[in-house]
């Protein structure tokens, strides 16, 4: 019996070192966070040590160079973090302890924890564009005012989640360049970069304006029109309809190359077409400028149909008239002339003076060549020869003349005689002489 008893002895102590031999070379706990790696300053953060046997306790620990520093260790295998600061950042494992494995496990692979928003975000943008066909290249630039010498570049995945593509060290100031390319859909995507300093490789930036790299052409182009014409006058509203015969649930509006957004196909226009209408409200200056639309489906949002043709739209004038009317309570009696028209009015308004004083020096040269006796006697019609005074007589100088017209005369002398005409009268004309140095006339 003792041989036998020793022959199982030697076999299970055989087989336990067997299995301690498997779980230390081959078997490792493994480490993940959730809801994500990338924890923002302020926020918690959750790991989970895994491991294919059952174990009795987990030890969480921070890799602190070439140290290991116990962080938690507890019988489950979930460890909390937050909320989250700068000395949170770092690098994590676990392992675990079972009396089967006579002793800790092998530590995880190490996973890094990073605390973002400890400085401002950087800018991100696309050149030459966001816009880019099958097999080009485009460059991706992330930039800082801050000291960063360090950017990451993220991009969402189909899960949702950012994940990393790639980083560049910079010196100081510089901005970091991504190409991507050739374009493919696999590469094309909404990215967003970071930025961090070497000494500092787990305190991150806040995140970028994510930016996105669509694919074109991949689809016939649609047609783009504005309700009413391309020419509005300011104040109207203005409403541009896309439309395609091909059958796309979603159609995309640009203006000079930056997007105003997206709209749900919304029915079908007069020829059978799929259309969406964009409402862009009453029409300013900065309405004017050159459109284009794309369609595209909402299951591959990044993938985007050829441009239609470009529509030139115009903004122009005003919808009040230029005369004030009491009727229209919008009518502005303050509003200036459209500066277009500018040139115009001043013109006629040089011209209005011009007129309006050369009438006034003619009105005053009449007036003063009507005033002079001379000049009344021709307009009454006395000729010229009984006008004349003997310039030897000395007398002449106390003679005033009376130019009594019989055709005017009646008994009611306080109505004042109309104005005669310039020719001479064919009535009788009678003149009669009074000697103004004698105190009474004479009978």
């Amino acid at each position: 019996m003792c041989p036998t008893l020793l022959s199982l002895l030697s076999l299970g102590f055989c087989v336990s070192l067997r299995i301690w031999a498997a779980v230390g070379e081959h078997d490792k706990p493994s480490l993940s966070a959730w809801p994500s790696p990338m924890v923002p300053l302020g926020k918690t953060v959750t790991l989970q040590c895994h491991f294919r046997f059952p174990l009795k306790t987990f030890r969480l620990f921070k890799t602190d160079g070439a140290s290991l520093t116990e962080v938690h260790g507890n019988h489950f295998n979930n460890f909390t973090l937050g909320p989250v600061t700068r000395e949170h950042a770092g690098s994590y494992t676990c392992s675990g302890f079972s009396k089967s494995l006579l002793g800790l496990s092998r530590h995880s692979d190490p996973l890094q924890i990073v605390v973002t928003g400890v400085s401002t975000k950087p800018s991100i943008s696309a050149h030459p564009g966001p816009l880019v066909r099958a097999g080009e290249y485009v460059t991706l630039r992330c930039h800082s005012s801050m000291l960063l010498d360090k950017f990451i570049l993220h991009r969402k995945s189909s899960t949702g989640h950012f994940q990393r593509r790639g980083e560049t060290f910079t010196g100081g100031h510089a901005p970091a360049d991504f190409p991507i390319g050739p374009m493919t859909l696999a590469s094309a995507g909404t990215y967003r970069c970071y930025g961090s300093l070497r000494h500092s490789p787990y305190e991150w930036s806040a995140p970028s304006d994510p930016v996105d790299i669509i694919i074109t052409g991949r689809y016939r182009k649609p047609s783009l029109s504005a309700q009413g014409g391309p020419v509005v006058r300011s104040g109207e509203n203005v409403t541009l309809v896309c439309s395609s015969e091909s059958a796309f649930d979603q159609f995309h509006l640009l203006k000079d190359g930056g997007n105003l957004g997206r709209q749900l196909a919304g029915g079908r226009g007069p020829f059978g077409a799929l259309q969406a209408e964009f409402p862009l409200g009453p029409g300013t200056p900065a309405h004017s400028g050159v459109y284009r639309c794309y369609g595209s489906f909402t299951r591959s949002p990044y993938s985007w149909s050829d441009s239609s043709n470009p529509l030139f739209l115009s903004v122009t004038g005003s919808t009040t008239s230029s005369c004030p009317s009491t009727m229209d309570p919008h009518t502005s009696e303050e509003a200036p002339p459209p500066q277009e028209h500018s040139s115009t009015w001043y013109t006629v308004l040089g011209l209005s003076i011009a007129f309006t004083s050369t009438s006034i020096i003619l009105s005053a040269l009449v007036c003063r060549w009507c005033s002079t006796p001379n000049h009344v006697a021709i307009m009454q019609g006395e000729p010229m020869e009984d006008r004349t005074v003997n310039g030897e007589d000395s007398a002449a100088e106390d003679v005033v003349y009376a130019h009594l017209d019989l055709g005017t005369l009646s008994e009611s002398r306080s109505t004042p005689a109309p104005l005669r005409p310039m020719h001479p009268s064919a009535e009788p004309i009678i003149y009669e002489e009074f000697n103004i140095n004698q105190d009474h006339a004479e009978p």
